[in-house]
């Protein structure tokens, strides 16, 4: 099956910032994307609060002058890297292992802005059936979206000891795979964080082997065509975009209600179905994966290649298709992180402190939340 984005899609989340100076952006820059840069998520929807950092910076002006566009894609997981691939989108946000699946189908991609540091998948479980040992795993059905998924779970599974050759999957489709495994459909499913408190929004009260907990592996990051790393000008508007993504990941640490609102704004109906405190639970369960371990870090974006090559080489050893093991150092690069990170931290941390919630946010304990992240895991 193929897919393609139609003006409808193009049209109904075109964001275009406005100049902001002094706060770490640039002044207009001659635009070097003939169209708006579209960024495109793995998501069949945007309707989440796990991009809130886009969200953020839109309000906030951190965009500056640069015309952008983000999309929900179709469902298809591994459409995020293909659109980016056949120049219909211009940065996808992967998983490893759907990034993993284009490199090695010939795309030529380059991560520039690692989003995850820690690995954001979990596996949810029906409450009292989840393993006390992920080795448990062996000889059961877990439930994907999508089942280009799969290479997601085998090397999770793999790091963990588990023989996935005996794992079976079902692909059960988006948004409902789920409550396919509340309704007695497989043994778990694949989950993220951020996901966990949309689902308790919508009554799947699950228990969950947490990756952010126990997975040495990389989460999502942001690909590019590795050719526009390479054009001096797009390297530059890439850098000025992602600063945007970088001082919303910042602001966020020092006011997530206010992350939240701005998420809530966008979409109405999400707020009323996830109302404020599910909201922040779910903001705050992204951003632990967002800011990883930071002091070892470099900066927003930046790519720990140990991590990666650890992916690289479990995802050789669980592929079908004997193949090399990808070189982290080839398809990630850090190149951009000094420029990303350049631009003044303490003005975004006043600029949230002083940022207005609504009243029902306001209520939030965020410290009780946070001392809970981990209050479903097994």
């Amino acid at each position: 099956m193929t897919f393609s984005l139609n003006r409808r899609h193009f049209l109904q989340a075109t964001a275009t910032g406005v100049a902001v100076m002094g706060m770490g952006l640039r002044p207009s820059m001659a635009a070097p994307y003939q169209r708006a840069f579209t960024w495109i998520s793995p998501r069949g929807s945007l309707e989440v609060a796990g991009d809130f950092p886009y969200w953020v910076a839109k309000k906030m002006g951190y965009f500056g002058d640069l015309n952008i566009d983000i999309q929900p894609g179709p469902s298809d997981g591994t459409a995020t890297v293909k659109f980016v691939d056949v120049g219909q989108a211009d940065m996808g946000f992967p998983s490893p292992g759907v990034f993993s699946f284009g490199l090695q189908a010939g795309m030529k991609l380059k991560s520039v802005f690692h989003m995850c540091p820690r690995d954001s998948f979990s596996f949810a479980f029906r409450k009292g059936e989840g393993p006390k040992d992920i080795k448990e795993m062996a000889g059961k059905t877990i439930l994907l979206g999508s089942a280009a998924w799969q290479p997601i779970v085998e090397p999770m599974l793999a790091a963990q000891g588990v023989d996935i050759s005996s794992v079976k999957y079902l692909e059960a489709g988006w948004p409902t795979w789920g409550t396919a495994l509340a309704a007695g459909e497989g043994d778990a499913a694949l989950a993220w964080e951020g996901l966990r408190a949309e689902w308790t929004a919508k009554g799947l009260p699950f228990e969950y082997w947490l990756g952010v907990q126990k997975s040495p592996l990389p989460g999502n990051t942001f690909s590019v065509r590795a050719a526009d790393v390479d054009d001096a000008d797009k390297k530059a508007f890439l850098e000025q975009y992602l600063r945007g993504w970088a001082m919303g990941l910042e602001f966020s640490e020092h006011n997530p209600r206010a992350a939240v609102d701005a998420v809530f704004e966008q979409f109405p109906t999400l707020a009323a179905n996830m109302g404020p405190e599910l909201g922040v639970t779910s903001v705050l369960q992204e951003a632990n994966v967002f800011r990883g371990d930071w002091d070892k870090r470099q900066g927003w974006g930046w790519h720990d290649m140990q991590s990666w090559q650890t992916f690289f080489d479990l995802s050789a050893s669980t592929s079908k298709e004997k193949k090399d093991p990808l070189q982290a150092a080839d398809v990630c690069t850090n190149d951009l992180v000094p420029a990303i990170n350049d631009f003044d931290f303490a003005k975004v941390k006043a600029d949230a402190l002083a940022a207005p919630v609504s009243d029902a946010l306001a209520g939030v304990d965020v410290d009780a939340i946070r001392a809970s992240l981990f209050k479903q895991a097994i």
